[in-house]
């Protein structure tokens, strides 16, 4: 099965060239040791819980944030789009906005900002070697997150192909919503997996994050047969996938694949949410709340009593 969910915009990008929204350094939660981790622009994904709502979308997106605006209107000003008016707080009708930059550049609070950016693979090889020493004495490496980095399959086979060249460890975290082709090509430069699962059943999946699970189920099998090293994150998220037949049937699949190196099961938090009001999205999640560690731990026990080696976080 063929999935084209790739926009048109990507197919006018050079090899070279692509789009991510943010570079993080010395993360430490992303794989193995210390990381650079290079986040993409772009995600097929909707899932409710997102902590980085802006790398959704596969063009830059405008954040305002009302508690440093100053209430100044120059943005009102500099706006030829005639999007931004002030009504005793300042409104964006982001129908009309083209995401121009102009009313960034006017804000001199930082209130307003770009998030996504077209960026050359030499210029990320540049920040990414400056870390070299502190992957060497870790153990750490590059990892290539978003969004989907998959979404860009491209660009993403020449960041690790560059990496690869240049010694460095690499990770992809990915859903696994992708076509194999574009997975397949990879194999051979991604040293680690950093896989996502949320839910086993197929309709469950659909209405929680919009696509079926059915591609990435089969990929992650695939990348098993391959003998890939994969490494299974679970977001936690009380009412939605914490139920015991979830995580079971999560147990029972992937005791299966012999090339999972542990499972991390990862706690719901709340910090994405200042996000949402930046981007004016409705946080659709604002009545639930961060498991208990005894919910954390039974989750746990859940998906540990086949022998998968779990860690909590």
């Amino acid at each position: 099965m063929y999935i084209d969910f790739k926009p048109a915009w990507l197919y006018s990008v050079e090899m070279t060239d692509g789009y991510i929204f943010d570079i993080k350094k010395f993360s430490i939660n992303d794989g193995p040791g210390i990381r650079t981790t290079v986040f993409f622009q772009g995600c097929p994904l909707s899932c409710p819980w997102c902590h980085n709502p802006e790398g959704r979308s596969t063009k830059p997106v405008l954040m305002y944030r009302a508690n440093r605006c100053a209430l100044c209107g120059e943005c009102v000003k500099v706006c030829n789009r005639n999007a931004i008016h002030i009504n005793g707080r300042v409104i964006t009708d982001r129908e009309l906005c083209d995401t121009c930059g102009r009313c960034v550049t006017a804000c001199y609070s930082d209130a307003r900002e770009l998030s996504g950016y077209r960026v050359s693979v030499d210029e990320i090889m540049t920040q990414i070697e400056r870390d070299r020493p502190f992957y060497e004495q870790s153990g750490g490496g590059v990892t290539f997150s978003g969004g989907e980095p998959l979404l860009q399959p491209r660009f993403l086979k020449k960041l690790l192909l560059a990496c690869r060249e240049a010694g460095i460890s690499t990770a992809v975290d990915t859903s696994g919503y992708s076509t194999w082709n574009d997975l397949e090509s990879i194999l051979d430069l991604t040293d680690l997996f950093l896989y996502d699962l949320k839910l086993m059943d197929d309709t469950r999946h659909r209405a929680v994050v919009g696509v079926s699970n059915r591609v990435i189920l089969d990929n992650l099998k695939k990348l098993n047969r391959a003998g890939c090293s994969l490494y299974i994150r679970i977001p936690l998220i009380p009412s939605i996938n914490d139920d015991k037949d979830n995580l079971r049937q999560m147990a029972a699949f992937l005791s299966d694949l012999e090339g999972i190196k542990g499972v991390e099961l990862m706690g719901y938090h709340e910090i994405g949410l200042a996000k949402y009001e930046a981007l004016d999205l409705n946080y659709t999640l604002k009545n639930i709340h961060p498991p208990s560690k005894e919910q954390t731990q039974e989750a746990a026990s859940s998906l540990s009593y086949l022998g998968l080696q779990v860690k909590v976080s």
